[in-house]
């Protein structure tokens, strides 16, 4: 039933027989959190302090779940949660949070309720960038190897429902700091760490040392016989590994060089492997995803996946919306959704990958970047520099001398009719917007979508 507020305490009355377990946030980690909750055995309640979408509203209903929506009542979940599963966007300085901390009370993610419940072997990707896409390459190779697999976590499906629903034999999931931070004793078969540049700072203090140790939490539990893989050339890893190696020692663990990866080869050939393929038969390009690949690749060998399977894999994955995304081509002009490049990291990952002159959409809620990285590639690539946000100062003051033509704009039908201006036959329009989407959009899937809608118009208007 919908429990309102004023209501709950008589309504809901605790089964002294059964744990009580509170859930915060009501979407989608939240409610399959609740659902496999219920399964075994707990008392469930959910407490959500927007509005419950309806989709998942309806599957509390349909499952007996007591919930509410538009507020937490502090008092009733003090008195009565004996564990609480929290939301990872839900921050530790919260007033619930910190007031169940303070009571003691068991704070966890539900990536760590839903692993204690699985018997499958779990392949778990974190870090500042690439993770999505190394986790998506993961469960495809698997998937066409033909196993038992699942794909949760960070990607936007629950680990826990799909538990619920049925267990599998492995899972590739996304982990964020975020929930890894809720995680204690999440033991992955195989870890894999992409890289860490500073981001979510506001989450950590401000302390970059914070965010780095969040990252290594998703191998704290490591035993030597499960398999950490790693980017051998980043700085903060490479920080973060001296109190890592202390914990749990060096066995299992394998660096891939970044470096290597860039080269004039027409082979992709992966590090401590025998496996290598064109990379011209590759449907994602770029040196971050030769890196992004490379990690797959280990981690589907560790799996005892042949070669042939792997390549098989690699020739037919289609890569998330929103990362790199080719929309359409408009007289002989590319347009590319890189909506989910919310940082600087990412945009040089992008730009890196063109091998076209670039018309550059970028802007939004600067996140306190720092340009500098991208100067040099931006002075290689990049034609025109189109900034869309509510305030661009930052961008048009940071990349005046590294181009000729730098526009301000203030909506994406502004920024891409000034793109089309400078686009000519040959040229990419790259939406790569190295911030977030709040000031214009709900978010970076918003962004993306309404790039594509728009440019699907003009190929309609150029067809009459």
């Amino acid at each position: 039933m919908n429990v309102f507020i004023k209501e709950i305490s008589s309504v809901i009355q605790p089964d002294p027989n059964k744990p009580f377990l509170v859930v915060l946030g009501a979407g989608e980690s939240g409610v399959g959190a609740a659902l496999l909750a219920k399964q075994k055995g707990y008392q469930v309640f959910v407490s959500d302090m927007g509005q419950i979408k309806d989709v998942y509203k309806r599957e509390l209903l349909e499952s007996g779940i007591d919930f509410e929506e538009g507020s937490h009542n502090e008092s009733f979940i003090l008195e009565h949660a004996a564990l609480v599963i929290k939301s990872p966007g839900i921050p530790d300085k919260a007033p619930l949070v910190k007031a169940l901390k303070e009571k003691g009370i068991k704070i966890i993610d539900e990536i760590e309720f839903a692993a204690q419940f699985s018997k499958a072997k779990i392949i778990a990707v974190t870090g500042s960038n690439g993770k999505t896409t190394t986790t998506r390459l993961i469960f495809h190779m698997l998937q066409t190897a033909g196993f038992d697999v699942g794909l949760a976590g960070n990607v936007g499906f629950s680990l826990a429902k799909q538990v619920a629903e049925g267990d599998r034999e492995f899972y590739a999931l996304e982990i964020s700091s975020f929930q890894l931070d809720g995680c204690k004793k999440f033991r992955p078969f195989i870890s894999i760490l992409t890289n860490i540049t500073p981001d979510h700072l506001d989450r950590y203090e401000y302390k970059l040392e914070n965010y780095i140790a969040s990252k290594f939490r998703i191998a704290q539990n490591k035993l030597d016989a499960d398999l950490f893989i790693y980017n051998a050339e980043d700085e903060n890893i490479a920080n973060g590994f001296g109190q890592f190696w202390k914990q749990i020692g060096t066995e299992g663990c394998i660096a891939i060089s970044m470096k290597a990866l860039a080269n004039d080869s027409d082979y992709l050939v992966v590090e401590h492997t025998d496996f290598s393929i064109k990379k011209s038969e590759l449907t994602i390009q770029g040196w971050h995803n030769r890196f992004n690949i490379s990690c797959a690749v280990l981690a589907a060998k560790e799996l005892g996946i042949g070669n042939k399977k792997i390549a098989e894999a690699l020739k037919t994955f289609v890569n998330e919306a929103h990362r790199l995304e080719s929309v359409a081509e408009i007289n002989g002009v590319e347009y590319i959704n890189d909506s989910k490049a919310t940082n600087v990291d990412s945009v040089f990952y992008a730009l890196e990958a063109m091998t076209k002159p670039v018309v550059w959409i970028v802007g939004g809620v600067d996140k306190g970047n720092d340009y500098s990285p991208l100067f040099e590639l931006v002075a290689q690539k990049v034609k025109a520099v189109i900034c869309m946000g509510k305030d661009n100062s930052k961008i048009l003051e940071a990349f005046k001398n590294s181009v000729d033509i730098i526009v301000e704009t203030g909506s994406m039908q502004e920024a891409l009719k000034a793109a089309s201006l400078y686009a000519n036959e040959g040229d990419v329009v790259l939406l790569s917007p190295a911030c977030a989407s709040f000031d214009l959009f709900n978010n970076y899937q918003h962004r993306g979508n309404v790039f594509k809608e728009i440019v699907s118009s003009a190929i309609v208007e150029s067809e009459k």
